[in-house]
Order: structure tokens, then sequence, then C-alpha cells
């Protein structure tokens, strides 16, 4: 069912009935808009030829699902802009030696997450199961070495199960589009998730899965992580096994070529509407029927502007007039730093599988919070990944070593002998400076969350934050953009009636 060409009809694209169902509800709120330009002998005779319906500010997940969403649709009055060199915004792919791949950001894929599957579906884009099969190792801070067999998760004792049995109950009562709406709300938001697990005493290994769930989903400690931010987050995955789990969970599988792939088709549909090395400066005169948005690659004037990209990175970009007080207040607010950072070792092949380990070792209390086995379906190469902390070194040269060293001494010396080696630091990218966007106790009930969805002039605000469900996820930035599309072309056909 793959779609590489700019056909503009929804039929021709082989779609789904939800994408059917999108396309005609955006074509039907741009009626007006297409109508009115079919009935003159000139198209655009009546308006500025010169001036685009929609100017989308950012090339990952969330802007090109909008403007795949807009050629659907049948607006071809559009441009694509990214401040980067490439597409995906916060999923990379390192290519490595003959072909093959390995996912240097945003990953995995799991049930409930039905806006990313349909989108693969759609573009003919295949996934396969994450390798849970066989031991973890944990090494201790005394340097000894402890093995478990835990089925592809992290082990949780009668203790932690109550903990966790707590968490999905409070989440039942937090909408996770509004979560500064649940019963007592303020008194969720004034507690970090540190607050909330102290009383439970939970033992080393169980604080050591509660952190590292946490740090591989938020990049930051969960003492800094809001209670009911995640309730809210709990409340769209069902549960918080299904939050954190693989089998059955929000990791349960990869996307075939590399998550960024899925950016990538999608740039290939949009063709030359897509600039990179653009970067937004400035946007003018919001406020009016006309926006003007200038980048480094020129001004651009357009009827609505999609802003897929984080609330804290709309900081960078000068507005003028300025925005309402509460969105520049939400955006000044909305942490703007929480780097992950993740390795990468290649080898021949997948060496550890024969001795009956997964690849995942993790380190109490040390430089390695999860190594993971990230190789291909076919086991034609082997592939350890790795969520380390920014704090290790940035030299190649000393920390490949480093990281082989201690996959030695969990699955012995065959990890010295790597071919490859890939390191990216999410916290040196100038467009993409943090993974994801946890938020901070007292954020949520601010008073500002309203600001984050709410269309602002010919302002429409985008990206997986925005998402009701599944925010800080692929889905979620795909529910993003197919929302923002539709309500640009909506904005487009009231502005025509006017």
């Amino acid at each position: 069912m793959q779609d590489r060409s700019n056909s503009k009809s929804p039929l021709d694209n082989g779609l789904s009935r939800r994408q059917i169902l999108v396309a005609a509800a955006s074509t039907a709120a741009a009626t007006a808009t297409l109508g009115a330009a079919a009935q003159t002998s000139s198209p655009r005779s009546a308006v500025d030829e010169s001036v685009l319906d929609v100017v989308v500010i950012g090339a990952g997940l969330a802007g090109l699902t909008a403007a795949r969403d807009l050629q659907l649709a049948g607006c071809e009055s559009f441009v694509v802009l990214e401040g980067n060199d490439r597409v995906g915004g916060r999923t990379l792919n390192h290519h490595l030696q003959n072909g093959h791949y390995s996912e240097a950001g945003g990953q995995w894929v799991g049930p409930g997450q039905t806006a990313v599957y349909d989108l693969c579906r759609e573009l003919n884009i295949g996934m396969h199961p994450t390798y849970l099969k066989g031991k973890s190792v944990y090494a201790a801070q005394d340097g000894s070495l402890y093995e478990e067999d835990s089925g592809g998760g992290f082990s949780v004792s009668p203790n932690m199960q109550r903990v966790v049995d707590k968490l999905n109950e409070l989440a039942a009562d937090v909408p996770s589009g509004a979560a500064w709406t649940a019963p007592k709300a303020k008194e969720l938001d004034a507690l970090s998730l540190a607050d909330f697990i102290e009383p439970y005493n939970l033992e080393a290994m169980d604080l050591l899965s509660f952190d590292v769930g946490f740090r591989l989903t938020d990049t930051i400690h969960y003492q800094e992580v809001s209670l009911l931010y995640a309730l809210s987050r709990i409340n769209y995955a069902g549960s918080y096994e299904q939050l954190e789990g693989f089998t059955g969970g929000a990791q349960e599988q990869r996307i075939e070529n590399g998550s960024q792939y899925i950016s990538e088709v999608m740039a290939q549909q949009v063709g030359d509407r897509l600039h990179l090395s653009s970067p937004v400066r400035k946007i003018t005169d919001w406020d009016s029927d006309t926006v003007s948005v200038h980048s480094d690659s020129g001004v651009y004037r357009a009827r609505r502007v999609i802003l897929a990209i984080s609330p804290a990175l709309c900081n960078k970009v000068q507005f003028q007039p300025e925005l309402p007080q509460a969105r520049r207040e939400l955006q000044q607010g909305w942490p703007g730093y929480s780097p992950g950072r993740k390795t990468c070792h290649v080898y021949e092949r997948p060496f550890w599988r024969d001795m009956g380990y997964n690849g995942w070792f993790f380190t109490i209390g040390g430089e390695v919070m999860w190594a993971y086995d990230n190789s291909p379906e076919d086991e034609s190469i082997g592939v350890i990944n790795a969520f380390i902390y920014p704090s290790m070194p940035n030299d190649p040269d000393v920390l490949a070593p480093m990281l082989a060293n201690m996959y030695a001494r969990a699955f012995g010396d065959e990890a010295l002998r790597y071919t490859e080696f890939h390191d990216q630091d999410w916290g040196q990218e100038p467009w993409c400076p943090a993974c994801v966007s946890p938020l901070t106790p007292g954020f949520l009930t601010s008073g500002l969350m309203p600001a984050l969805r709410d269309p602002i002039g010919g302002l429409v605000w985008s990206g997986t934050e925005t998402a009701e469900i599944w925010h800080t996820y692929m889905d979620g930035a795909v529910r993003s953009g197919h929302r923002a599309a539709l309500e640009a072309l909506h904005g487009l056909s009231q502005s025509q009636r006017v």
C-alpha cells in the first residue's frame, strides 16, 4: 500500500478507513476554499498568489503527518521548514554498514498506539518484536554481577506491586489530555513520584526498576517528575505495566528500517515543499490574515502556520506581536533540557544470545542505565544499544572501550571485538535539545496548560507534547499532526467565509 507519489486522490493512496475519514473531514472543512477557487477562471485570481495556505514548522513525525494530511485533503499550497539538515525530529537512525540501522532516538511502539500503527500500514512499513529472550545482567557497586531471567521485563516484589496497584488506581481518575481537571489534581501535582513511593520503603532492586523505567521514558530522576504527570501517562497506556512493559506494553515492537524511516517516507511524498536547514527565527503578524514566517531560507507568508515543535523550542522563535501571556509563560516554564544519550556497539553477530543472555545490562549506581539487544530480526549482525548518563566521556576513543569492557564482564571477551561505535547525545542537538518533556511538580496545575493546544490567531500548535493521549511517544506526535492539519484546514475555510 505504500505511496511514494504526490497523488491527490485519497483512494489512490490505498488508505485505511480512518485516513479516508480524516481526509474527508479535512476536505469538508476546506470546501469553501477549494470551491471558491474552482468557480473562477483563474484559481487564485482573487487572492495573492505569493501567500501560501499553510507553513509547517518542523519535519518530525508531527509536522510531516500534518503535511501529508494537507496533501490528502487536496491542499498543495504549503511548505515544511526544518531547522536540521535531516527529517525525523526526535527519531534518528544510525546507518550501519551493509544497509543495517540502529535507532538513536525514539524507537518502540506497542498496543493502543493506533495512530502510528495506522500510519505505518498506510506507508507499507512493517514492524518486528523487541528481542527479550534470555537473562539480564546487573553490575553492583561492589563489582559483583547478578543475573536474572524475568521474561523480558523488570522483576517486581510484593511491595513494589503495591506501589504499582496504587498508581493504576489513581491513574484511572486522571484524564490524560487534561490532567489538571482531575479530582485532587493540585494535591497530586504537588507531589513528585519520589514523594509518593517514599512511605513504601522499597528495596534496592525495586528502586532500580522504578528509576530505570522512568529515566528511560522521562530522562530525569523520578524525584523531579510530577505524580500527576506520571498518572496521566499511566492513564493513556491503561496501566503502569503497559506503560513501562515490553510484551503487551509500549515497548513491544520496533519499526522496520528504523523509526526515522517513517519520516523519510513521508518526506519523499512532500517532495520539494520540504526545506531543510531552514530554522525559523521570527514570526510576525500572527494576529492578522496573513502571517509572515522568517527563516534562514527566506520569508514565507501564509494564512495558517503549524508549529510542530516542542513548547520549549518555541522560545527560540521571536513573535511579533508578543504572544498572549499564558502562552509565553507556558513556553518559558516548559522543561527545555531533559537530554537523553544513546550509544551503539556493533558486532559480527549477537553472540550473547548463544549463552542465554538477552543483551540487557545495568550498572547499579553506575554509568549505564540500561543496555539492550538492538540487533536486526534476522540476526545478521549484533547490536547493543545503551542509555547512558550525559556525564560520560565525550571522546569516542575513550567511551567505546569503556562500555565494551563493561559488556565483556557480563557477556564475555567477544564484547571487546566491536566493529562500529556510535554515540548520540540529544543534549547537543540545537533543534531537538530534549528527548522528551517530563513535567515537574506544580506545572500541570499552574493554570497555563490550556494554552498548550488552543490556536492563537493564525498559529496552530502541534508536536507530541500537545497530544491528548500518548504524549511524548511517537504515537502522540502522529496524533498531533492529524489534529493540526484539521485545525489549519478548518481555519482556512472559516477565513474564506468572512
